[in-house]
């Protein structure tokens, strides 16, 4: 029989068949009398993110289902209905789901503790020629709890420098390898351009977070010590939010707003308001396409400036792929996921514009060619030094955004910082043991 996938949209309420006959040959050939309830069923029920890099995945699963003689049914959800389909499913034991696609800095450490991910790491280790050790150190990271691998990273980025060319070619500036260059440059070119940030970046107390963290890193500093506790008014983490507040507070744009998130930063500096900005690689596209930028033919790519601790952005996986712990068919499960992020599909969906996990497919030219060239090299070495998580590594991590993200918000708007890191702390302290 040839196998045909079935696709669940959100908002229907019945799935889709989208090749024909799919109902008649499986009914005829008895594939779905065990559909997902024995070891080794022959439908393999996988639950994705509406992506890219999901759309990419679905016009290929077919090649998966010949070569496996499986059927995948599909379901494709949008990210909050994603999580309440988990919430409801994961909660009650469902063995509904087979592979399940995830986000690690968001739900990874929830996910772990209530047991909902398998246990892949015997899988991994030995993976022949699909070889886990390919995977940046990072987005590993990430998807490992206790010891214990529990997800195959999907996509990922890091934190860069965005730049403007012109304006640092005017002003005879370099393009700074430091922080404290970084400072000196902001100031030089925003003197030498009224009207025009020295620098841009996220400002809202939550949203501001992640990107922080590279800042965080990079001075030395941590959200949480090494044994659990708040490490945000560590002398660290004190320097790092005096100099990303103060970056913005002293060269950022007038009035500027303390709750921009990606969107709103990013329009300024694609609007020429702005000759530095810090964000996701992931972004790039929003900034050197001529329909979404007016600087689009002057934009530059920088990896992330080192301090005094060295180059530590962030380098994380967006998404990843796990197995439903309470499924029955956890083998095929394992066959998908390695399929789908083998070194072949990880380079052909990378092609694509979505960047991968794997270090091969970055030192493959065929990998890097869609992307701006500085960009690539950008990625490369924020992918050697980079840590493999942006934000607090909680299971309540919107809550923990916005207690640690509140000293930012004071920084940029020039407030009393003994007060703020001192309630903050306190705060996050409590939010800590709250969730031991």
């Amino acid at each position: 029989m040839k196998h045909h996938s079935v696709l669940k949209v959100a908002g229907l309420g019945a799935a889709i068949v989208v090749a024909a006959g799919v109902l008649t040959s499986c009914a005829a050939s008895g594939a779905g009398d065990n559909e997902g309830k024995a070891e080794g069923s022959s439908t393999l029920r996988v639950t994705l993110a509406n992506h890219v890099w999901t759309d990419i995945v679905k016009e290929k699963i077919s090649d998966f289902e010949d070569e496996s003689g499986l059927t995948v049914e599909l379901t494709q959800l949008g990210e909050d209905q994603l999580s309440d389909q988990y919430n409801v499913k994961l909660n009650a034991g469902s063995d509904e789901i087979d592979v399940m696609m995830y986000r690690p800095l968001q739900e990874g450490k929830l996910f772990a503790e209530n047991g909902y991910l398998a246990d892949l790491t015997d899988r991994t280790a030995d993976g022949g020629d699909w070889d886990f050790d390919d995977f940046q150190a990072g987005p590993v990271e990430a998807t490992t709890y206790d010891d214990k691998v529990v997800g195959v990273p999907t996509i990922t980025e890091q934190e860069v420098l965005y730049y403007r060319t012109d304006l640092l070619e005017a002003a005879g500036v370099e393009v700074p390898t430091t922080l404290d260059e970084l400072e000196a440059a902001a100031k030089a070119v925003s003197e030498a351009n009224p009207g025009v940030a020295g620098f841009v970046a996220r400002t809202g107390k939550s949203a501001a977070v992640t990107q922080f963290s590279s800042y965080l890193f990079s001075f030395g500093g941590d959200f949480i010590d090494k044994d659990g506790n708040s490490a945000i008014d560590s002398p660290e983490a004190r320097k790092a939010f005096e100099y990303y507040g103060g970056l913005l507070h002293n060269y950022g744009p007038e009035n500027v707003s303390t709750d921009m998130s990606w969107p709103e930063a990013a329009a300024i500096f694609a609007q020429g308001n702005a000759a530095f900005y810090t964000d996701a690689s992931s972004l790039y596209k929003n900034l050197t396409e001529a329909e979404n930028s007016t600087v689009s033919d002057s934009v530059g790519f920088a990896p992330f400036p080192e301090g005094p601790e060295g180059s530590k952005p962030y380098n994380v996986p967006s998404w990843a792929l796990g197995v439903n712990a309470a499924s029955e068919n956890q083998d095929n499960a394992w066959k998908f996921i390695q399929w789908a992020t083998s070194p072949e599909m990880t380079l052909e969906i990378q092609q694509a514009g979505v960047p991968g996990a794997r270090d091969s497919v970055w030192a493959n030219e065929e990998g890097t060619a869609s992307f701006p060239a500085d960009l690539a090299k950008a990625v490369a070495i924020g992918s050697e030094t980079g840590v493999g998580y942006d934000r607090p590594l909680v299971k309540s991590v919107a809550e923990a955004r916005e207690i640690v993200g509140m000293p930012i918000v004071v920084a940029i708007t020039g407030g009393d910082m003994d007060a703020a890191i001192a309630e903050a702390h306190e705060g996050f302290q409590k939010f800590l043991d709250g969730e031991k």
